[in-house]
């Protein structure tokens, strides 16, 4: 194999790294957004799970719950 053929192999070769690299890093890219995302998301739901234990916690009172001092309507 001549020089001339090895260098142009080696270039192709280089090519074909650089064009992997290149998705690699676009791959990345979109992986860390989809990432950021769900970790927006696991946030929020985080937040409202805090919220409806609280209220369990408080038996709903003040926000249209029963209290639990009221008695049962009418027709029981």
């Amino acid at each position: 194999m001549s020089k001339v053929d090895l260098r142009c192999e080696m270039q192709d070769r280089i090519s074909e790294l650089e064009s992997r690299v290149a998705f690699q890093e676009e791959m990345i890219d979109q992986l860390n957004d989809v990432v950021a995302k769900q970790d927006k998301v696991l946030m929020d739901l985080s937040r409202v799970v805090t919220m409806l234990n609280h209220k369990v916690n408080l038996g709903g009172q003040g926000e249209g719950g029963i209290e639990a001092n009221e008695p049962p309507p009418p027709h029981y």
